[in-house]
């Protein structure tokens, strides 16, 4: 099984939409996946990233799945924390290396700064409820979780694409490889309309694990001379 993550284009946070930029990045990235096979496609439901998956619909022929939970991770933690802006991400390398819980893979969303703040759901809740909802949808096409791994059914090697946000796919990859979502968030980056690709390897017959195969490539961009964008990111994006 392949699981395709695909980020949205630059995005218009005021309009919850693209740049003329991200919508550049869209159609390269639409003339990128018409050789395709896809056997599952599906969105979120924010605009910047359904405004994404436009020109992968067209280029495929098939229209997305819309996805409440596939929407950036929603739980927010007090903003004394990080940017101040409630993500429970963005921290100094200072503060979060000496925050030990933070690098453990079963333990990061208990760490004290990860707490509830307000309304919201907790981080706990977001997380745990994302890692339910990707099993299940895996389980549909004959992929099953079991502990750490994955008993795959016969006929379960499907190509299925994820048009969502940089924040959701690490959390789904956090689960996927047994990494903290803090480290992996922090160590790596996903630039707009990025492809990142893990597929379940089977070393045994039957028992599969997922493995990165390559994680925020652009070479849709690089094809048509158009520049990485670094939204997202603290410093100049390597443009080669």
């Amino acid at each position: 099984m392949k699981l395709v993550f695909i980020r949205h284009g630059e995005p218009d946070y005021t309009r919850d939409s693209l740049t003329e930029k991200g919508m550049r990045e869209a159609a390269y990235l639409g003339e990128r996946v018409k050789e395709w096979k896809v056997d599952g496609l599906y969105v979120s439901c924010l605009g910047r990233a359904r405004k994404t998956a436009e020109p992968v619909e067209a280029a495929l022929g098939r229209k997305g799945i819309v996805l409440d939970w596939l929407q950036e991770f929603r739980a927010k933690i007090d903003p004394k924390y990080g940017k101040g802006n409630g993500l429970p991400w963005d921290f100094t390398p200072a503060f979060r290396t000496a925050i030990p819980e933070l690098y453990d893979r079963d333990a990061w969303y208990d760490a004290a700064i990860m707490q509830k703040t307000g309304n919201l759901p907790s981080v706990r809740e977001v997380y745990l409820e994302t890692c339910e909802k990707l099993d299940g949808l895996l389980a549909e096409y004959g992929c099953h979780r079991e502990a750490g791994y994955y008993r795959m059914e016969p006929g379960s090697d499907k190509t299925i694409v994820f048009v969502c946000h940089m924040g959701i796919t690490f959390v789904m990859l956090s689960h996927l490889l047994g990494i903290s979502f803090p480290a992996l968030i922090h160590g790596c980056f996903l630039p707009p309309t990025s492809v990142t690709v893990a597929a379940s390897e089977e070393m045994e017959p039957g028992i599969g694990a997922f493995r990165c195969q390559g994680m925020g490539d652009v070479w849709h961009l690089h094809q048509n001379g158009e520049s990485i964008s670094q939204m997202g990111y603290f410093c100049d994006v390597f443009q080669g």
